[in-house]
């Protein structure tokens, strides 16, 4: 579940930077591009991704401060949570405070997947593996510290469980964040 919220989150924070770059004078902040996502997402991850490796080839030095203010954020993240979680929630308010219908459809989509999860949870936990294997064969050093993270998380909540939820029937123990 907390996987699938920053997976959520994550997206909802993305969402305006790469809905501003699709859209022209007089679309709106999400353009005609939007629309086309929605029918093939996968095709627009791979247009995106296309997009930023064309800007680092043609302006590198740019990508690299993109970078570098990405890892910034990252380690900020990392030594204060609570204080990014918080401006992820005020973002969040603030995206849903100006754009209510999309956040309603946002939130219509969750609930559908977790119906869908909770009528077949071998199908979502399958799902969930392929993604992971995915991105563990992408991104390696990612994976590495996503496992030590969850196993700091379980560290943590065998030496005080009171600071730990139980994720689901028979499901052991994770810290409350």
């Amino acid at each position: 579940m907390n996987m699938r919220l920053m997976l959520l989150v994550g997206a909802m924070l993305a969402m305006p930077a790469f809905a501003a770059d699709g859209a022209k004078a007089g679309e709106g902040p999400r353009g005609p591009h939007h629309e086309a996502c929605k029918g093939d997402p996968a095709k627009c991850q791979q247009e995106r991704k296309a997009h930023r490796e064309k800007m680092c080839a043609e302006n590198p030095e740019r990508c690299k401060e993109m970078k570098a203010k990405a890892e910034e954020r990252r380690a900020q993240c990392k030594a204060d949570p609570a204080k990014c979680q918080q401006e992820r929630k005020a973002h969040r308010e603030k995206m849903c405070a100006d754009n209510p219908q999309r956040c309603k459809e946002m939130k219509a989509k969750a609930d559908e997947r977790r119906a869908q999860c909770q009528a077949d949870p071998a199908k979502c936990q399958q799902e969930r593996k392929a993604h992971h294997d995915k991105m563990c064969a992408e991104n390696p050093q990612r994976c590495a510290e996503m496992k030590a993270k969850g196993e700091e998380r379980r560290a943590q909540c065998q030496a005080d469980p009171s600071k730990c939820r139980p994720q689901g029937p028979g499901a052991p123990a994770q810290p409350r964040t």
